[in-house]
């Protein structure tokens, strides 16, 4: 059974390990020539510029993948929250070129990771407090439509 998540739409029934490598190329070919400057555009206003969107899917890669290992490795887990804002707040200085070399390093990691992962691997559960139970591929699969979600922003900024 395929797990549901908030990004489920967004993966539109993508295999996440695929997914999450293609998108990652995808985000790594459109900000490759960027300037400073180009990091700094938005797809709309008020919403984060494209080197704030890639800080985020950094420190979610990195956010995620120790929920992952955590699960992996800890009887009986459950995960704390985290304010992305508040998040944003303690790295907005970060510059865009270093945010996309740390998202795709963390990527990278990730799908080592997961697709070294057995099938009872990916079933292991642990806990969320908002969103309860919950299985290592739920991370995989949130990971994936996440990637997708914030990779079709990249393309906007890229294409103003």
């Amino acid at each position: 059974m395929v797990p549901q998540t908030p990004y489920t739409a967004d993966l539109d029934g993508r295999e996440p390990l695929a997914a999450m490598r293609d998108t990652a190329d995808k985000i790594g070919a459109i900000v490759a020539g960027w300037t400073p400057e180009q990091f700094e555009r938005t797809y709309a206003p008020g919403k984060w510029t494209a080197r704030q969107i890639l800080i985020h899917l950094a420190q979610t890669e990195i956010a995620l993948g120790t929920r992952a290992r955590m699960a992996l490795a800890t009887p009986n887990y459950t995960a704390q929250s985290f304010d992305q804002d508040k998040w944003m707040l303690r790295e907005n200085s970060l510059g865009g070129r270093e945010a996309a070399d740390a998202l795709l390093a963390a990527n990278t990691m990730n799908r080592a990771l997961f697709t070294a992962l057995s099938g009872g691997d990916r079933a292991i559960k642990f806990s969320h407090p908002e969103y309860g139970a919950l299985t290592v591929d739920w991370i995989i699969h949130q990971m994936a439509g996440h990637l997708i979600h914030h990779l079709a922003q990249l393309e906007a900024i890229a294409n103003r």
